[in-house]
This record gives C-alpha cells, structure tokens and sequence, in this order.
C-alpha cells in the first residue's frame, strides 16, 4: 500500500529560528521533538548523515540532512515500511515559515494492516504534538490537537497502563 502523510504548521519565525528547531533534533536540547510523551529519538552518534536510530520501534538512518533546512531519515524497521520521513524547513515570507513533515512509504505484509490501524494514528498524534511543541519552542501560543480516544487507548495498551498523558508544552521547559 503507498502511503503519503503530510503534517505541516505555519510558524510566525524567520528561516533560521526555525531551522535551529530542526537542528536540535535528538539532542539535550531538543526542542522539536516531544520526549515528555512520546519515545525519545536517539542516535548512534550526532546528528548527520548516516547517523542509525529511531524512536520506539520506528528504526531508520539519517539519509539526507541540510542543517537549518532539511532532514530526510531512511526507515529501517518495522519489517515493511519501505520508504522514508522528512521534515523540511519552508520560507513563505519574512517573519513566516512553514515547518513540514513528510512520510513517503510503501507498506507491505504485515505493515499492510500494522501502518492503519495501529501505527498511522500514534504517527499523527505524536507529529501534531511535535509541531505543538514546535510553537511553544518560539515562544508562540501552542495550537494543541487533542488525541482521540484510539490514540489514548492505543497509548495505554502499549505502555501496560504507564502512558504518559498529552501535556500542554511550555517554552520555558526548552527554550529557557
């Protein structure tokens, strides 16, 4: 099955504030990704080409990256995700970008039916939540999605009952 999903925010930043978002990727300072509900993105090393890694049971390598720009991570696991994720940094005008996320795959055996029903709906939650905490990182007022109740349960499930729950960010908590 082909998959295309986009999540994509715009942000009232300049290019480079935005961009220095996508580089703290994995890092101490990570101000980007939201660890404080989801699995932490870890690397084998920093951030760069070739770097192998994931989150939680999504393993992948660093194909692509342009710091301030562009990242472009090559799935390696689960056993049929055939593809890749991005997340691109996108001028639109002074004082506004858009920071976009992109997953390109083709699913094949048990992915067929792992990807929507079980993985596709932790994806999107955790990518709106990422592009939440994005906002709160530049200081702005977090548009937050709530998760549905599929989210919740899929989260409870697969924690044994220990799901963290979906929390407003704070920029402080990052960017101070």
């Amino acid at each position: 099955m082909k998959v295309l999903n986009i999540h994509e925010r715009e942000l009232y930043a300049g290019f480079k504030e935005v961009g220095t978002l996508l580089d703290s990727l994995a890092s101490d300072k990570d101000a980007l990704w939201p660890y404080d509900m989801w699995p932490r993105m870890k690397f084998d090393r920093p951030l760069g080409p070739g770097a192998e890694g994931g989150h939680g049971p999504i393993r992948y390598f660093v194909e692509y990256y342009e710091p301030g720009k562009s990242i472009r991570f090559r799935f390696t696991g689960p056993r049929g995700f055939n593809g890749y994720h991005a997340f691109d940094v996108i001028s639109v005008k002074e004082g506004t970008t858009v920071l976009r996320h992109t997953l390109e795959m083709t699913t094949s055996g048990r992915a067929i039916f792992s990807w929507p029903l079980f993985f596709r709906p932790l994806h999107d939650a955790l990518l709106e939540d990422s592009l939440t905490l994005a906002e709160a990182s530049l200081g702005q007022i977090s548009q937050v999605k709530p998760w549905s109740s599929w989210v919740r349960l899929l989260r409870y499930v697969v924690s044994g009952g220990e799901a963290r729950p979906q929390t407003t960010p704070k920029w402080t908590a990052r960017a101070g």
